[in-house]
């Protein structure tokens, strides 16, 4: 599998959002999108699977052009976990599960027998089996949290995007999220592309990072040389300190102080 991203830009009206963006993401790599508020984090996240039509360039699943397939189809491929995800009804955990296998089902196809089984996988897999018959307005923010990214698994899906996916989480669940997309990346074979603020997290849970300013591609590579203190004072006018945890050896980002811009 193999995510390519061809000099794409989108516009809301006259508004530039996105300026020539030239990505490949394959399977088993996790990319890190950081970037300060505005610079086109979730807009580049929405034109991977066609929420938005590009107003330039191209998105490519396996050289396939995303705006050429079905919207079954691109859902088969990529699994989402949006930013901002609230169902008020009292579905159970089951029920929402199951939602994602609407892709592989015709107009008036009920659930069948794989149908349940992918659906109990993914409940396995994410922790939540014992919940399924919860409901989802009952269960806490991680838990929900993991019900979503098991209804993107249940889509079966060689792609997952996931925008803010520790989002008001306590710092235990975020590494306990962290840690599962992490893994599933390497037993399912994923290419992962998720948004995340918090740059030490970024730092320790990604293969690549893209660091965007005003819609443009400001540095890309390995993490370690994208969170850089000149690369964070540049870009988020602030002063940092850039150390190494004494377990696992991962990027620890320590902020000190703003930058004056106005002198």
């Amino acid at each position: 599998m193999e995510l390519k991203i061809l000099d794409l830009s989108f516009s809301y009206n006259s508004a530039k959002t996105l300026d020539g963006i030239v990505l490949n993401i394959k399977e088993r790599e996790i990319l890190c999108i950081i970037g300060p508020n505005g610079s086109g984090k979730t807009t580049l996240l929405k034109c991977m699977n066609k929420k938005l039509k590009p107003t330039t360039g191209t998105v490519l699943i396996n050289d396939i052009n995303i705006l050429q397939m079905a919207r079954k189809e691109v859902a088969k491929n990529i699994g989402v976990v949006p930013q901002v995800s609230t169902v008020s009804f009292p579905f159970t955990v089951h029920d929402l599960v199951m939602m994602g296998r609407y892709s592989h089902k015709g107009r008036f196809d009920t659930e069948n027998e794989n149908d349940r089984a992918v659906v109990y996988q993914c409940l396995a897999r994410t922790g939540i089996a014992h919940m399924a018959d919860r409901l989802i307005t009952e269960i806490s923010g991680g838990e929900y949290q993991k019900a979503i990214i098991a209804r993107a698994l249940a889509q079966q899906p060689e792609i997952l995007l996931l925008d803010e996916v520790t989002l008001h989480l306590d710092i235990n669940h975020q590494i306990e999220i962290l840690e599962l997309v992490k893994a599933l990346s390497e037993e399912n074979n994923l290419a992962i592309v998720m948004v995340l603020h918090d740059l030490s997290l970024a730092a320790r849970y990604s293969t690549k990072t893209i660091m965007l300013q005003k819609g443009r591609i400001f540095a890309y590579g390995r993490p370690e040389d994208v969170i850089s203190i000149e690369n964070i004072r540049d870009i988020y006018d602030i002063e940092i300190e850039i150390g190494r945890s004494s377990k696992g050896n991962y990027l620890n980002v320590i902020p000190l102080s703003i930058i004056n811009t106005e002198q």
